[in-house]
């Protein structure tokens, strides 16, 4: 298939530069095929039963942007794509000039870090806390300080104490990806509430999603694509739980493609046999869906690889139509934009 397959005209208006006024307000579209039902998120419980399951993803977005200088006056900018330990990242860093190993980078807040080698377009890069500021230990520790929430490129405001608040998830709990997992902002206390007092399960996994996300396909042939890499772990209470709701016909309804992606690389050798790892798993049509049985998602970027796995999901005739008719109706899209409830084509 052909990267031009999964294109489609957008508005620029309709792209979400800012959450709805209320977490949890969005509209919700239901794509069961060729039917579309137009909704509001708050709804979701009805359109669920008992003994299904929703799969979310705990990442937490951490303060990933950095900015600085080199020890030559140049200036730098640093986005921390993984934390390997408590003093090294790997990271893809802006500068006139990339740096060479050995060369000392200096952010703001008074840090310091060596850049140790490249690995293909990432940094790898150590910091010194020798002489950081009282409680600063870890490469953590100097994001909460000195970083910056990493918006997504097509938000194009400065990202302040509301996008804090806002671009994280309520149950957000493991601290590692840059990006937040957007189908879960959604989700209030309120509705989880609401969902397990109807008898529906809530599980979570984690997968620390990485900058390679907002990645361009840069191919023709989509098949020619190199997938990114990150890392995902499903706790073993959690593995018994769903083979269980599996085994006993209860649907496994995926919160992202993150935890979509998570349970099916999980998966690639039998229902669940590898729930820790690292995965580069590129969804398709035509791949063959072992776990998830339902999905919520956002809307996604034209031309996108998460473009590409709805199209799997749904369909790609049916993917078309509706981001067509949520063009037509107005739905915001993208991170902070309205959600899709999506049945698996059979």
């Amino acid at each position: 298939m052909h990267i031009a397959d999964f294109d489609y005209d957008l508005p620029e208006h309709l792209i979400a530069q800012f959450p709805p006024a209320e977490r949890g307000a969005s509209r919700l579209l239901h794509v069961d095929g060729a039917a579309l039902r137009d909704d509001r998120f708050a709804c979701l419980p009805e359109l669920l039963r008992a003994g299904d399951v929703l799969v979310f993803n705990d990442t937490r977005v951490i303060k990933a942007r950095l900015f600085g200088e080199k020890a030559s006056g140049g200036k730098i900018e640093a986005l921390v794509e993984r934390v390997l330990g408590e003093s090294r990242v790997l990271a893809m860093v802006r500068a006139s000039k990339s740096p060479k190993p050995g060369a000392i980078l200096h952010f703001n807040g008074g840090f310091r870090a060596t850049m140790i080698e490249r690995q293909a377009e990432m940094f790898l890069l150590e910091f010194d806390f020798d002489g950081a500021p009282q409680g600063v230990r870890t490469v953590l520790d100097m994001l909460d300080v000195a970083g910056s929430l990493p918006l997504p490129p097509y938000i194009t405001h400065t990202p302040d104490e509301e996008d804090a608040k806002r671009y994280q998830t309520v149950y957000a709990r493991d601290p590692g990806a840059v990006a937040a997992p957007t189908a879960g902002l959604h989700f209030t206390d309120a509705l989880l509430a609401e969902l397990r007092s109807r008898g529906i399960a809530t599980e979570f996994l984690t997968l620390h999603v990485g900058a390679g996300t907002f990645k361009p396909v840069q191919v023709e042939n989509i098949k020619d694509h190199t997938m990114h890499h990150e890392r995902y772990r499903i706790a073993p209470d959690v593995v018994a739980r769903l083979k269980a709701a599996k085994e006993a016909g209860g649907r496994i309804i995926a919160v992202g493609t993150t935890s979509l992606r998570a349970l099916e690389a999980a998966s690639q050798q039998g229902l669940l046999a590898e729930p820790e790892g690292d995965t580069n798993i590129f969804i398709t049509p035509g791949y063959e869906f072992r776990i998830v049985d339902r999905l919520i998602t956002n809307f996604h970027l034209p031309r996108s690889t998460l473009l590409m796995l709805v199209a799997a999901f749904a369909g790609l005739d049916t993917m078309r139509a509706a981001y067509a008719h949520a063009v037509k109706n107005e739905y915001r899209f993208f991170s902070y934009g309205d959600a899709m409830l999506l049945e698996k084509q059979i």
